[in-house]
Order: structure tokens, then C-alpha cells, then sequence
């Protein structure tokens, strides 16, 4: 058994009582490894056709898998072409039972790293607004790296306070995931690190936070909204202790119930302020099921609103509009040239909301990033690649996964390609068996790579 704190140990005996046992137990199996399959790109059934490794169905997530620590799907261009994330698997169950649909505006308020986003980003299928936020700005780099890979373009990634952000969208989102920092508890298998940094203050120290953050999260949620909190720790305090802060200072705010499993464990009123309706949250227990430890509790603010959403309108100058013409012309879609914002020669694609008018706010992205402006013509850019379908664009290069110059394109190598292969010149879309990788250029029966240092495969 991994060396855990006494203190916790202690605590968590006088919690799960005749359970305490089986719990301790559940520390000397090996820890389960998940992958998600990213709807936003290709179906589940789509994805279990094509898929090279040993997948087991986890049983509540109906996009997740358990597979093979020896398959090495990172390893894998799928992986770079975006179809699936790596994920624990009990962590996969928040945004799983997050009931997010199309046309919705959805935040993230603790996004990083990114593997409760790009689901609530895939939920909504291109349509709507999601804002994925992280104080953390290396961490929030993070998060948009990954949204930028599973293909999502209608976000808008921040690095603000949960505080400052409140001031910009008062009362603004239909769905509000608080994946809350925490002590961290129900990852001491999966991180023993976590274990060795952890003390008794900590519960403490993150309730207090975690206090602070729904407080802005409720304001920030329109009437009729509904608000998911969610831990990956087993403190009472992070916990029932924190529904029962917001149950007894906010009226407005009613407890849902959320999609059950037989794994899951109620929540308990006797860890709160006793209020009977803590049994509506849900505790995940490593002895009850194959995955670490999680708390999650789905609540509604009630009341009414008007919505006042307003669509951005801007447009490119007639000679940056001539350039883009020039390149979109080999698009099967035209694009919505009132959504195009030109920024230091920098071309994006903006969301479906009015962020154009948000002064002041520190974000990394807002929108999709098509490309740059360079000498009289347009360069398309990684992300807007990632965004595309291979019938989105008429000239594409499509290899299959097993051929090898699939890996070496990954790795900023330059092709070789046959005549039928490189019928015509210029910008191609790189794809491995229907799915883009990238964006190369072809002169002659050379594909010059254009995939970007910082994407890189390096082993």
C-alpha cells in the first residue's frame, strides 16, 4: 500500500466506517487509464471501427474507455489528429453528466488542463459560446492547446480571477462547470505526490476558496441556469460542506439530481449541515468503482431573464478581404466574413457573442485563430486546420495512419510524394485516414511542412 497521511487516514476510517477496510484496499490495485472519444470529431461507433487499440467500455461515461497502459495512444496520430483525450476515468464524470447542448453559454471557471473544456466543448457541436477560464497562465497555455486540438472554434480562452470575470458576465451563462481546486485526496493513487504535499490545513484552506469561487460562479449564472461543482477530494469541508454554504446563503439556488450509476455513492448530510437534500450529490469511491475519488452536485438558480446576446459584427479591410478570398476560395464553407477580426495582421474568427466589446480582460484567445497576413498573402494557421473536416477543403494530401511519412510530417519533416498524390500546387490540408494533421505546401511532388515547431512530435 502507497504511504498515505495518518491524519487523512484517521479521518477517512471515521467517515466510511465498516467500508474503511475494502477503501484502504483499493490502494494496492493498479491505477485504470481512460480515453474519451472527441464527438466533436468523429462518432463513438465511427471511432471503435478505426481504432488500433485494447478498449474496455467504461460503464457510466458512454464516450470513455479504458485501454492498454501498453498501447500508448499518445503515441498514435489519431492522438494528433484530435479524436480522443486522455483522462482519468472517474474524472471524465463531471462534464459527462453536465447536460450541455447546442446554442448554449457554457463556462469553464477552472479549466486547465483542459479535459472537462474540450467535452463541454464537443457537447455544443460548433454552436454557441464556451469560455474556458484559468488564473494560472501556464496552465491556461495548456488548456488552450487542447481545445485548439480537439477542433474547437466557437471559445474564448481567459486567464482571469473568478472575481474580475464576474464584473464581464453578470448573470450570462446557461451552464457553469466549477471543477473547484481542492486538496486533492481522491488522487493519491494516481499521483503519490499529491500525498506527500498534503496536511490537515489544506481542507480548510480550499473550502475557504472554493467558498469565494462558487460565490462569483452563481452570479455569473443566468435564472434558469444550472451550475455543476465538482472535487476530486474526499473532505467533507470541500464538499457536502460546501452545498450546504451555498444551500443556506443562496435561496435562489435549488439541488438537482443527477444521472446515477450503481458505482456512485450518495452524498451524506451528517458531513454537511444535515440538510436531507445533500443525498442528491454523488461521491465517487475507489472501492466502489475503477477509478479515484470525486464529488459532484448539479444545482439550478431559479427565476426568470431576458436574453440580450448580441451577435459581433466586424469586417476586413477590402484588401485583406481580397487575400482571404483568395485562400477560402478552395473552402467547401464559406465563412461569415462579419465574424472576421484582423488584429496586428493576425486573422480570427470570432465566437457567436459580443467579446469584441470586452475591454480589459485578459484572455489568450478569443475566437478562433485562422492565420496571418504575410507579404500579400494569407497563412493558415495550425489551430484552423484542427478545426476543419477533411470535406471542408478541396485540396488535401490524405495518408494512411500506418504510413510512415504520417510520423515524420508530425515531426516538421518534409515529404515526398507521388504525381497522383501532388496533382496541383500550393497549401493542402495534411490528413492521416480522413482526419486532419495539419497544413503543408506542394511544389512540384514536394510537400514543404508547415506543421508548427511547437506541435511537434520529438521521439
Amino acid at each position: 500500500m502507497k504511504q498515505l497521511p495518518e491524519k487523512f487516514l484517521s479521518r477517512m476510517e471515521a467517515m466510511l466506517g465498516k467500508e474503511f477496510p475494502a477503501f484502504l484496499q483499493s490502494y494496492d490495485f493498479p491505477r485504470k487509464f481512460g480515453l474519451r472519444v472527441n464527438t466533436n470529431k468523429i462518432s463513438v461507433e465511427e471511432f471503435l471501427e478505426i481504432s488500433p487499440f485494447h478498449l474496455e467500455p467504461i460503464p457510466w461515461i458512454d464516450n470513455g474507455f479504458f485501454y492498454d497502459e501498453n498501447d500508448r495512444p499518445s503515441r498514435h496520430p489519431y492522438y494528433f489528429a484530435g479524436l480522443y483525450y486522455l483522462q482519468e476515468p472517474s474524472a471524465m464524470t463531471p462534464a459527462n453528466r453536465f447536460s450541455v447542448n447546442p446554442g448554449e453559454y457554457v463556462l469553464d471557471l477552472c479549466a486547465a488542463p483542459g479535459g472537462k473544456a474540450t467535452e463541454l466543448g464537443a457537447k455544443l457541436q460548433g454552436n454557441g459560446f464556451l469560455v474556458a477560464n484559468d488564473i494560472s497562465n501556464s496552465r491556461a497555455k495548456a488548456l488552450l492547446r487542447n481545445l485548439e486540438l480537439f477542433g474547437i472554434k466557437n471559445s474564448m480562452v481567459t486567464n482571469e480571477t473568478p472575481a474580475k470575470l464576474a464584473k464581464y458576465f453578470p448573470e450570462f451563462f446557461d451552464k457553469i462547470l466549477v471543477d473547484a481546486p481542492c486538496s486533492g485526496e481522491g488522487m493519491f493513487r494516481k499521483d503519490p505526490d499529491v500525498a506527500k504535499t498534503w496536511d490537515e490545513t489544506r481542507p480548510e484552506f480550499f473550502g475557504k476558496l472554493q467558498r469565494e469561487i462558487a460565490t462569483q460562479a452563481i452570479s455569473m449564472l443566468k435564472p434558469g441556469g444550472e451550475l455543476l461543482y465538482s472535487t476530486c477530494t474526499f473532505s467533507p469541508i470541500e464538499n457536502e460542506g460546501l452545498i450546504s454554504f451555498i444551500l443556506e446563503n443562496f435561496p435562489e439556488i435549488e439541488l438537482l439530481t443527477l444521472d446515477d450509476y450503481e458505482g456512485f455513492t450518495k452524498g451524506c448530510p451528517d458531513w454537511g449541515n444535515k440538510d436531507t437534500r445533500l443525498k442528491k450529490c454523488i461521491r465517487i469511491f475507489p472501492h466502489h468503482m475503477e477509478g479515484e475519488g470525486h464529488f459532484l452536485a448539479l444545482m439550478k438558480k431559479n427565476g426568470c431573464s431576458v436574453s440580450s446576446r448580441i451577435t459581433p459584427t466586424t469586417k476586413p479591410d477590402k484588401t485583406s478581404k481580397k487575400l482571404l478570398d483568395e485562400f477560402f476560395k478552395n473552402m467547401s464553407q464559406p465563412l461569415d466574413f462579419n465574424r472576421i477580426d484582423i488584429r496586428n495582421e493576425n486573422v480570427y474568427y470570432l465566437p457567436e457573442a459580443d467579446t469584441a466589446s470586452l475591454k480589459g480582460i485578459k484572455f489568450l484567445r478569443n475566437g478562433l485563430f485562422l492565420g496571418e497576413l504575410k507579404k500579400n498573402r494569407f497563412e493558415p494557421s495550425q489551430p484552423f486546420a484542427m478545426s476543419l473536416q477533411m470535406e471542408d477543403f478541396h485540396n488535401i494530401v490524405n495518408l494512411s495512419s500506418s504510413d510512415e511519412r504520417v510520423m515524420r510530417y508530425l515531426k516538421g519533416e518534409t515529404l515526398i510524394l507521388s504525381e497522383a498524390e501532388a496533382p496541383q500546387k500550393g497549401w493542402h490540408l495534411v490528413c492521416t485516414d480522413g482526419f486532419p494533421l495539419g497544413w503543408g505546401k506542394i511544389v512540384g511532388t514536394t510537400l514543404k511542412n508547415k506543421y508548427p515547431a511547437g506541435w511537434r512530435l520529438h521521439y
